[in-house]
């Protein structure tokens, strides 16, 4: 019986090290041995998923170059991978923590913000008062245009973590009944069914998050061109 629901979060383990962070490099390590074989199924479906993701990237962003899409390309793969790896039994769940996150987050704004304001700083400033605004909200406009972009990474980061942290929950508050031996047949035939049920939830939730994250970083970068 665990202590605490938040411990399945809990980067730490027995050695007083972080080493639950490893679950993030072991698809690097496994991930890149399909394109060493025959081709199969699964990666003729990988590559059919990456090239409807780049013909939308290239409709988004018009003067992108295709290193500039494969990044973002990379950026989808990265979330996507690091989301399913959670959903596996005793593998720490790294896109929950804001320490991911984060750190995704963060350097790419910041990277945008420092493009645009050395390139196209009139362009910059042009988005702080939106189209038609009156002169007397001018002031009122700028204020909130610049808290609306500052807190950019954060709801980025906050977004994906929550997500990937309240469909965990969900799972492990039904995985861990204490009166299960006491349940009838029915009523643990209906749990199984709605914990399977979750994990389909969860397996959509983990791609349309990474689909989420991409597509936002691809229209905040659009944004500073």
């Amino acid at each position: 019986m665990m202590t605490n629901l938040f411990s399945i979060f809990d980067p730490s383990t027995s050695y007083n090290m972080s080493l639950n962070w490893i679950s993030s490099m072991l698809p690097l390590m496994i991930f890149p041995m399909m394109f060493w074989i025959k081709p199969s199924r699964f990666s003729m479906f990988w590559m059919l998923i990456l090239n409807k993701l780049f013909k939308e990237f290239f409709i988004l962003m018009n003067k992108m170059n295709t290193l500039n899409m494969l990044m973002f390309l990379s950026l989808f793969n990265l979330i996507l991978i690091n989301n399913f790896m959670g959903l596996y039994p005793y593998i720490f769940t790294s896109s929950s923590h804001l320490t991911f996150s984060l750190s995704l987050a963060i350097p790419l704004w910041l990277s945008f913000m420092i493009f645009g304001w050395q390139n196209n700083y009139n362009h910059m400033f042009s988005h702080m008062v939106p189209n038609g605004t009156p002169y007397i909200l001018i002031p009122l406009m700028i204020i909130i245009e610049n808290i609306s972009n500052i807190i950019r990474p954060g709801t980025l980061a906050i977004r994906l973590s929550a997500n990937m942290i309240a469909g965990h929950l969900l799972i492990t508050l039904l995985s861990s009944t204490e009166n299960s031996k006491s349940m009838n047949t029915l009523l643990i035939l209906l749990m199984i069914l709605s914990q399977c049920l979750l994990m389909i939830l969860e397996m959509s939730v983990s791609m349309i998050q990474a689909y989420v994250f991409s597509i936002l970083t691809t229209l905040y970068s659009n944004e500073v061109n």
